[in-house]
């Protein structure tokens, strides 16, 4: 495991058995019978606990995150209050279980509803949001009253650890939520594993499509949340500087190694030259150093492959005809580590490849066009529709976007449209495979089977067991 800071390995992980995997899913099991049947108000109880502790050592995660993942610190912060929200909303577990009840269906027949755990559940989770991805499925799925198996990224392994360990001084008994690390062949044995009921994953869409796949031939539930290639549109009315300043955040914001940050700025007729001005004046303000400096803005990448792929799009596009405005291969950067400055690309166009392919790293491209429809019409042919974002003064136009674009998440001058805990996570076509998203009440859907009751009892006045009630007629 690399530090991405000093580019220095700085420890190494052990990656489970199959075995291993096994012993994990069966402890999950043993466990569940118990918990299933353990009262809503506990498993509040617990998870209140945990959110205490989280939020009391939400700067020691943080630095996990900085020391393993390499962003800065306040991107760190940012992600434990982001994952806090989410066992907020978990902690309403007696309210978000509720049924539905039908009075006299038929005569003396009542019909209601429940929703009831699936037993062991299944996370794989990324290496960008180590702490914040995880609590989007364990805290739904904890709270509905299943057992967890966690499988994070070998990359920045640390914070599942820590995780853990809060968990269980929260009073979560054991065996409920078990960390394995691994690489394909855990989590292929996970999603083959037949006492595992569902599985969750945010990720790559070819590994999205290959977990859904695999784990939905094995009679799992699953919902694998894919790739993004997010857009950005931007009309002449907007106010540009203000998206300017949003561009700049949303598109280097953790290096751009975020599944919901913006890589395409869509420049409509006239806003594109002042707006590429505006961004390129930014750019030098765009303090790139170890996340650890609190100076620092924008830290390193994750990795020195990755850093060479992310690299090598600058070079591929302007062979395809972009104009590169800003190099962040030429950056003034750390030299030790896996540091790359910010690059923008213009005249960027849609056979390209850095329009094509998600390149997760701080690479933005100006794709330019005419008219408001063609906008549309250019995010709606994404093969991705994970998030999509307007920047524009004109309500029409805003509304309209919202009502036609094909995107899971949709931001009116906001550009990174996460949507708070209360709500779900998720996109279109191939940015998702299953048909339910992440965390929120979708959330409580998806780590949950409902059971329809219908029932009728004798009438105390004509039944012949003796019920201690008077009998009239």
């Amino acid at each position: 495991m690399w530090n991405p800071a000093t580019g220095e390995q700085q420890s190494e992980v052990e990656l489970a058995t199959i075995e291993e995997v096994d012993a994990a899913v069966q402890a999950a099991r043993a466990a569940f019978p118990a918990w299933r049947a353990t009262s809503l108000s506990r498993r509040s109880e617990v998870l209140f606990h945990f959110r205490e502790l989280v939020d009391a050592n939400r700067k020691e995660l943080a630095s996990i995150l900085t020391a393993e993942h390499g962003k800065v610190t306040s991107d760190a912060l940012g992600e434990v209050a982001r994952a806090l929200e989410n066992v907020e909303f978990a902690c309403g577990i007696p309210h978000l279980l509720k049924g539905e009840y039908s009075e006299q269906a038929s005569t003396g027949v009542d019909v209601y509803s429940i929703r009831q755990p699936l037993g062991v559940v299944a996370g794989i989770t990324p290496f960008n949001f180590p702490v914040m991805v995880p609590v989007w499925m364990f805290a739904n799925a904890l709270a509905c009253g299943n057992a967890f198996v966690l499988k994070p990224s070998e990359k920045d392994p640390s914070a599942s650890l820590l995780l853990a360990e809060l968990l269980k001084a929260a009073g979560l008994p054991d065996g409920l939520f078990n960390v394995v690390h691994g690489d394909k062949e855990a989590v292929d044995r996970i999603l083959e594993h037949p006492d595992i009921d569902a599985v969750s994953f945010v990720g790559s869409t070819p590994i999205a499509r290959h977990i859904y796949e695999t784990a939905t031939r094995h009679g799992k539930r699953v919902q694998a949340l894919g790739g993004a290639k997010n857009h950005m549109v931007v009309l002449p009315d907007a106010d540009i500087e203000g998206a300017a300043d949003a561009a700049v955040s949303a598109g280097y914001g953790s290096s751009g190694e975020r599944c919901m940050a913006v890589s395409v700025l869509v420049a409509v007729g006239e806003s594109a030259d002042p707006l590429i001005a505006a961004i390129k004046a930014r750019v030098p303000s765009v303090r790139v150093g170890p996340g650890s400096d609190a100076d620092s803005e924008m830290g390193p990448l994750i990795s020195p492959d990755h850093l060479k792929k992310v690299s090598s799009y600058i070079d591929r596009g302007q062979q395809e005809g972009a104009t590169v405005v800003v190099d962040g291969r030429r950056a003034s950067v750390p030299s030790d580590g896996f540091f790359l400055g910010v690059s923008l690309l213009d005249d960027v166009t849609p056979d390209m490849d850095v329009y094509r392919d998600e390149i997760f790293g701080p690479v933005l491209s100006v794709v330019r066009v005419d008219t408001f429809d063609a906008a549309l019409q250019l995010v709606n042919d994404n093969p991705y529709g994970n998030g999509a974002a307007i920047f524009t003064r004109d309500g029409g136009a805003a509304r309209r976007f919202q009502f036609e674009c094909q995107a899971g998440m949709v931001g009116i001058n906001v550009p990174i449209p996460v949507p708070v805990g209360y709500y779900s996570f998720g996109g279109w076509k191939a940015s998702l495979f299953g048909d339910t998203h992440m965390y929120g009440p979708e959330g409580v859907r998806f780590y949950t089977r409902t059971k329809v009751v219908t029932s009728r009892w004798p009438d105390p006045a004509t039944s012949s067991v003796d019920l201690g009630f008077p009998r009239t007629r």
